[in-house]
């Protein structure tokens, strides 16, 4: 199979603007493609786990990948997908959560000459004089046009800052300059994209002519990853310091029954032969289904040892076997005790499982907190420093959990 198949059977392609060329371009090797990354954060999340896998299957059948860091764009902001405008950042913080991003994709893409390359729009697009941008790329575009696209649509009720109106013009010149000064033929990106990409393709066929537009193509990529990684706490980093690999691991184990094959199809490097032998498994594997996804993604982020050592603690907890060493830790100083002892209130708060007193004791009486398995209903309960040192296990629900120790 390859690979333009292979992507439409993992279930990735939901729109392309030529099949037909994009097809050949990509079977054959012949795809200069890029993906934006805007720098709203110091890390990736599971949002942008597609993309990169992504990547990195184009990157291995061939083809080369351009990774755009949204350094420029990261000071207008993305209306698309949004009820609101986002925090304005400083460049200093843009700066520093761009240096965070391209550290993180070493670990997914290869660069180096004749392979990945990655550059930052900031470039480009921070010394654009105003009124001669409006005169060379502002003309191309239609208001009419422009406000009948989604990403914009969806902000005319609430508002739309002038602001975020020019961040579809600052991603088609995006295109259209990588096109120009690096062979850029093709745009990947989100199914919310797609009015900014489709301005792209449009901007280089007014500005270079038809045989530059028979390359414009534009791959569209499935909006599942803009669906992932949204949990209580937040997002799912790809940061370790943010989210550690054993949550990480977890966060893949507790997928719903119904995506799990489906996430498996997107996001593994598993050979489709084995995944449409798991297609037919019983339904009573489904459990071995979630834990091969947990495993293969952990892997892929977070290296073997690390998925060896979540998928253990992971047994641990689960299963009473394997090693507890590997479980979210929390650590307790003697400030944190009165009298040697700490409160089950303090204790889920210092867990992180509540932010506030009030919430951690509506908790406890919902019975939605458990130490040890043990389901605590009293707001009085105790423990003291000899608990603590030989390590109590909590557990907020069924699915978050920590190990409490004392320093």
């Amino acid at each position: 199979m390859k690979i333009f198949e292979e992507l439409q059977a993992r279930g990735l392609i939901a729109q392309v603007t030529d099949n037909d060329e994009i097809r050949d371009l990509i079977n054959n090797g012949g795809a200069r493609f890029y993906i934006g990354f805007d720098p709203t954060a110091d890390s990736l999340h599971v949002g942008h786990f597609m993309a990169l896998c992504l990547m990195k299957r184009l990157q291995m059948a061939g083809n080369k990948p351009i990774v755009l860091i949204g350094g420029g764009t990261g000071h207008v902001g993305d209306p698309s997908g949004r009820s609101d405008m986002r925090s304005m950042m400083t460049s200093e913080v843009i700066q520093h959560n761009c240096d965070c991003f391209k550290k993180q994709m070493e670990k997914f893409i290869t660069f180096g000459e004749d392979a990945a390359i990655m550059v930052n729009n900031a470039d480009w697009l921070l010394g654009l004089n105003y009124v001669e941008l409006l005169r060379d790329v502002g003309a191309c575009f239609s208001v009419n046009n422009m406000l009948r696209a989604e990403c914009y649509k969806q902000r005319m009720e609430k508002g739309l800052s002038f602001l975020e109106f020019n961040y579809m013009i600052m991603q088609a010149y995006d295109f259209y300059y990588l096109h120009q000064h690096y062979g850029c033929n093709m745009q990947f990106g989100g199914d919310d994209q797609w009015s900014n990409m489709l301005a792209g393709t449009e901007l280089i066929r007014k500005k270079s002519g038809e045989d530059a537009y028979a390359m414009t193509i534009t791959l569209l990529l499935n909006s599942e990853g803009k669906k992932m990684g949204k949990t209580a706490k937040g997002a799912v980093w790809l940061d370790p310091e943010k989210t550690s690999p054993f949550e990480f691991y977890q966060y893949w184990r507790n997928v719903s029954d119904a995506d799990v094959m489906k996430c498996i199809r997107m996001l593994t490097f598993l050979p489709m032969e084995k995944i449409e032998e798991m297609d037919n498994w019983d339904d009573s594997r489904i459990n071995e289904k979630k834990e091969i996804l947990a495993y293969e993604l952990t892997e892929l982020v977070h290296g073997k040892e690390e998925a060896d050592k979540a998928q253990n603690a992971a047994h641990a907890l689960f299963s009473g076997g394997g090693d507890s060493d590997n479980m979210p830790t929390t650590e307790l100083s003697q400030d944190d005790l009165t009298d040697d002892k700490i409160n089950i209130v303090s204790l889920v708060v210092k867990c992180g499982f509540a932010s506030s007193n009030g919430e951690a004791k509506r908790l406890i009486q919902q019975g939605g907190v458990s130490v040890n398995d043990q389901t605590i209903s009293a707001l009085d309960k105790t423990f003291s420093k000899t608990d603590l040192a030989e390590g109590l296990k909590i557990k907020k629900g069924k699915k978050h959990f920590r190990k409490v120790v004392i320093k």
